[in-house]
């Protein structure tokens, strides 16, 4: 794999990119635990194989005091208790919504999430879903190079 990108699409599509980053800043004020967001946005970066975004995210969750152990287990959070039953449903959720063209988000997903989160809530945590499935798709696509990305230095909410 080439070790630099192919091009770089905030530059060339400055109004695209921040469209996106205004989607992500609505999803980081939506009252859903920072927390709980960074564990979605690394499962679903790794189910679609971003690493630039698994980096990232890795980094952000550990920067925000995120275990080294629920950081190992993640990909396999099923077989584990290292999870409450709300990350459980987010999890649920976030592989579900990422692999929409194969699931079509089963109905017992749907329940499992709702019971968990409130309405406006699943609205939101589906919009932090897109929104990664969306950068994933960007960094996978232009070959942003991993391992350079460092935290802000931020408080928790």
């Amino acid at each position: 794999m080439k070790s630099e990108p192919r091009l770089d699409y905030s530059k060339i599509a400055p109004d695209g990119y921040q469209a996106m980053r205004k989607l992500d800043d609505y999803v980081k004020s939506s009252g859903l635990e920072p927390s709980l967001l960074e564990l979605v946005k690394l499962r679903s970066s790794q189910i679609n194989g971003c690493a630039y975004c698994i980096d990232m995210h890795t980094k952000d969750a550990r920067s925000q005091k995120e275990t080294e152990q629920r950081l190992y287990a993640l990909s396999v959070w099923r077989e584990t208790q290292f999870y409450t039953d709300r990350e459980r449903a987010a999890l649920a959720w976030t592989e579900t919504v990422t692999q929409v063209a194969e699931t079509h988000v089963p109905d017992d997903v749907y329940e499992f999430a709702h019971k968990h989160f409130t309405g406006k809530e699943l609205v939101d945590l589906t919009l932090a879903i897109i929104v990664i499935n969306g950068w994933n798709r960007l960094a996978i696509s232009f070959r942003t190079v991993a391992g350079s990305y460092q935290p802000a230095h931020r408080s928790m909410k």
